[in-house]
């Protein structure tokens, strides 16, 4: 039986992009106290989660290996995508009874962990030309550097935003992962595009 490989890049970008929206808004929320917004993101955060778990779990381990770059993508965007789900999905049990006095434990070192590796990935991709200069080369490594940094910058959840320069911080991490969402979803609108006119 022969198996049919199917590419879901273009909707694993946009779940990508929910999922780093929702991370910068907790941090939009938290610098001005609103706990009842960030209440209202555990929900999502579940459902994206969840999706962005799956679908990195299908790409790491199932995506085949004779499949266009599946070389790469496997390890490039499917396993930083499972950790990524993981980590939002942990972050929404955490944050579910209280969002005023949640107590981060090791969770932001956990994400600095993943910052790391999505920096190195997007090393790789320059290194090793994974994206050609004029094929998303810009738009990869955006997204890449712009949510690494965002990731590695996870321990500013061990500050209280009590002051107007921890609020700052915390607007800063906002406008990071802000800017990798658009990078995420750019990226996703043209896989989208690209799939369609030539399918995989």
């Amino acid at each position: 039986m022969n198996y049919i490989f199917i590419d879901p890049l273009a909707v694993m970008l946009i779940g990508l992009s929910m999922g780093t929206a929702i991370g910068a808004f907790y941090f939009f929320f938290a610098a001005r106290k609103e706990f009842d917004q960030i209440k209202a993101l555990v929900v999502p955060a579940i459902g994206v989660g969840l999706f962005d778990f799956i679908s990195g779990f299908y790409m790491s381990f199932f995506w085949p290996m004779n499949a266009p770059y599946a070389y790469s993508y496997n390890m490039l965007f499917g396993d930083p995508l499972l950790m990524f789900g993981l980590l939002l999905l942990i972050a929404a049990f955490m944050g579910y009874r209280e969002q005023e006095n949640v107590k981060p434990g090791i969770f932001p070192l956990m994400l600095s962990v993943l910052g790391i590796y999505v920096l190195d990935g997007g090393y790789s991709i320059w290194s090793l030309n994974l994206e050609p200069k004029f094929d998303n080369f810009v738009m990869a490594m955006g997204l890449f550097i712009f949510d690494g940094v965002g990731a590695l910058l996870g321990p500013i959840l061990y500050l209280r935003p009590d002051t107007e320069a921890k609020k700052m911080i915390y607007y800063l991490e906002w406008i990071i992962l802000g800017i990798g969402t658009v990078f995420a979803l750019v990226l996703g609108y043209l896989a989208l595009n690209s799939h369609l006119a030539s399918p995989p």
